[in-house]
């Protein structure tokens, strides 16, 4: 799955853009540096009924934004994502590839 799949999927769940959990992670002092992935994840879970997958492409972007490697941009195979900025703003504001 790649990490923007990852992203969509958690759309699907949760009825959120990645934006919208990013903004109440923020609210809530995720974002901040202190912060360790375990209680971002234990809050996704216990919120969101998010598993550690999804939670932590979510970790990503919380702490370190929307930008991702070029490792898997244009790759083959389950893991190639299009761009190397991760569309936070939901699957239907996405622009066509």
């Amino acid at each position: 799955m790649s990490f923007q799949a990852y992203l969509d999927t958690i759309e699907d769940k949760t009825g959120l853009t990645p934006r919208q959990l990013l903004e109440i992670a923020q609210q809530k002092g995720f974002a901040d540096a202190s912060v360790k992935a375990g209680a971002i994840l234990d809050w996704l879970k216990e919120d969101y009924g998010l598993g550690r997958g999804h939670g932590m492409a979510l970790v990503h972007v919380i702490k370190q934004g929307p930008d991702i490697g070029m490792k898997h941009v244009g790759a083959t195979g389950a893991h190639s994502d299009e761009s190397d900025v991760l569309w936070l703003d939901g699957q239907a504001t996405k622009p066509a590839s």
